[in-house]
């Protein structure tokens, strides 16, 4: 009877603690602070502050979930976190000059990454660290994005005002799109039809077919009673079913909510001061926002699209990456 009750009382405990201990961990890159805040999704509470190199911003997670990678811009290196022991263990410096974003194949064996001091995309092997060849892109370059099949990727030039289409096998540019100023990320629709392009100074969001490399709409934004110069778009993210995008409008303190299928803009979500970029809970349930100048983490309930909570991070939050559950 005795061992009986134990292990009653064992699995109690078990059951007080399993939805905490079995919670998505949001991993946020604090550009100010020089570290990456890691929140657990169900209490919000800060698990840990992992010290990176200085001024990280770009964050990944693999796709085996096993690997965070942070972009230290200021320190020229790829700073690479165990999911699990939540620590930096290794450092790639081969990334190349001030690596600002970056993003990971489907396959997970490359990383590529915009360099922004060197006008160049450096292609690199995942599990040595070193750079396999750099590719020639336009000034400045910022937004990585990988396209679902893995065959494109495409980088943003922030001074060129470009997309730069990579074909994947050969590492050559295979075109080049003129879009509005200070082109800052991309990224591909779920079914890779389209790349969707963010311009932070002309205000609006390039729509580009993937298949004629032509742009199909630019998104422009409009709130009532905020001033046009401040609808500033950075990070894209879209729902799990593909129907929804939602875009960080900067300044105006807002997120756009947009009909992916229409291409119109449907609302607007306040959140705190300039939001950066965008992560989804791989449940498709929420959408967590870095607010860089309120220094926290707005969390939106994706079915009914209200901002729920604020949390807290380190100062400047400029990307997230989510580790789910069950990984």
């Amino acid at each position: 009877m005795l061992k009986a009750s134990t292990w009653i009382i064992a699995a109690s405990l078990l059951f007080l603690v399993s939805p905490s201990a079995f919670a998505d961990k949001l991993f946020v890159s604090n550009e100010r602070d020089n570290t990456v805040t890691v929140i657990d999704s169900e209490t919000l509470k800060i698990v840990k502050t992992i010290p990176t190199g200085k001024r990280p911003r770009g964050i990944v997670i693999t796709p085996d979930y096993k690997e965070v990678i942070v972009c230290a811009g200021d320190d020229d290196r790829l700073d690479v976190i165990d999911a699990e022991k939540l620590e930096v263990t290794k450092s790639f410096p081969a990334s190349g000059p001030d690596p600002e974003l970056l993003a990971v194949n489907h396959k997970g064996d490359r990383i590529y990454v915009a360099n922004e001091d060197d006008s160049l995309v450096t292609v690199m092997d995942r599990a040595t660290g070193q750079a396999i060849t750099e590719v020639p892109v336009g000034v400045e370059p910022e937004g990585m994005a990988v396209s679902p099949d893995d065959s494109i990727v495409v980088d943003t030039s922030e001074q060129t005002s470009m997309a730069h289409f990579i074909d994947a096998k050969s590492n050559k540019v295979i075109a080049n799109i003129l879009v509005d100023t200070r082109p800052r990320e991309a990224r591909f629709t779920n079914d890779g039809k389209e790349v969707w392009v963010s311009a932070e100074v002309g205000g609006t969001v390039a729509i580009i077919d993937t298949k004629t490399f032509e742009i199909k709409k630019k998104l422009s934004f409009d709130v009532p009673g905020v001033r046009p110069e401040l609808m500033q778009p950075i990070g894209i993210r879209f729902t799990l079913d593909g129907k929804i995008a939602f875009v960080a409008l900067g300044p105006s303190n807002r997120v756009a909510v947009v009909d992916a299928g229409t291409h119109e803009v449907k609302s607007y979500i306040l959140v705190g001061q300039r939001p950066w970029h965008l992560a989804l809970k791989p449940d498709g349930t929420k959408l967590y926002v870095a607010n860089g100048m309120t220094n926290d983490v707005t969390v939106i309930d994706v079915a009914s699209l209200k901002a729920e909570k604020s949390v807290p991070v380190g100062r400047l939050p400029w990307g997230i990456a989510v580790k789910p559950d069950d990984h």
